[in-house]
This record gives C-alpha cells, sequence and structure tokens, in this order.
C-alpha cells in the first residue's frame, strides 16, 4: 500500500527537509519572541520605564477607574528630581491632589504613612514621599499589575514593544 518516502523523488524530500529546517528556525523564533515579551511585562518597573507600556498600563488603570495610584506615583518621581527650591511647592500640591482626606485623586495609604506625610507638609526634603511611593507601587505591583498583564491593554503595550 504505502511504499514510504524512499518511493518519492529527491528533489521532493530535499525539499521537504528544507522546509522541516525553515518551520523549526520560525518556530524556535516565535518561541524566543513570546519567552521575551513575557520578560518584559512580568516586571511593573520595565512596563513604567517604557512610554508604551506607560501609557497602556494607564489606560488599563483608568478603565478600572484607580488611575490615581499610577499618577501619585508619577508625581513623586517628579519629586524627587525636582530642584529643592520647587519641592514645597510640589509637595504642598501633591498633598491636596492626593493625601488629604477630601483629594481629588486620593490614594489608599495606611494611616502612618498617611500621618508622617502629614507632619512633613510644612519642611519637605527629597525624600519626603519615598515610603508612600513604595506603597502605591507595591499596591500596583500586587493588585492591578497582575490584572493588567490578563488584560486587552496588555496585548496594545505587548504590539508596541
Amino acid at each position: 500500500m504505502c511504499k514510504g518516502l524512499s518511493s518519492l523523488p529527491s528533489s521532493c524530500l530535499e525539499k521537504a527537509k528544507d522546509l522541516r529546517v525553515k518551520l523549526s528556525h520560525l518556530a524556535e523564533t516565535h518561541h524566543k519572541h513570546r519567552v521575551q515579551e513575557g520578560k518584559t511585562l512580568q516586571d511593573l518597573e520595565t512596563l513604567l520605564n517604557s512610554k508604551s507600556g506607560l501609557e497602556a498600563f494607564r489606560g488599563f488603570l483608568r478603565s478600572e477607574f484607580s488611575e490615581e495610584n499610577l499618577e501619585f506615583w508619577l508625581a513623586c518621581e517628579d519629586y524627587r528630581f525636582s530642584p529643592s527650591n520647587l519641592q514645597k511647592i510640589k509637595a504642598s500640591s501633591m498633598f491636596s491632589q492626593f493625601i488629604n482626606a477630601d483629594a481629588q485623586q486620593e490614594v489608599n495609604l495606611d494611616g502612618e504613612t498617611r500621618d508622617a506625610l502629614l507632619s512633613a507638609i510644612d519642611s519637605p526634603c527629597a525624600d519626603t514621599f519615598m515610603k508612600a511611593q513604595q506603597r502605591i507601587y507595591s499596591l500596583m505591583a500586587k493588585d492591578s499589575f497582575p490584572r493588567f498583564l490578563r488584560s486587552h491593554h496588555c496585548m496594545e503595550a505587548i504590539k508596541a514593544f
């Protein structure tokens, strides 16, 4: 019934071998690309340092009505690298936008961190918001980021990388 591969002309066998090599190379390249994408987006810090990743994450947070965490984290980054003569003005703005109980974009901080910030409002320094920023980063990393990885917003970020 079936005579096997030996009955095929040698030119067909050579083409089949070439095709097999090309397909295995393509599969290997695709696998490496998927692994690289996964590594890229498994890390919140890497995502926040990418313009397209940051925008995709912002869009996701906006869809969940929790964009204030990212905005606070970005404001802290801006504050950290601000000249000391602007820190008091920026700190005051950040308090009214993110920290005060009636803040428009109040972030979820524990009482101890909030109290420490409130006591530092009159004389802010470069690391005034460091602990609060770390808490919000941790909150995003443990809560929002894993959901982001499962969202369509993540697929947009992967395409942009």
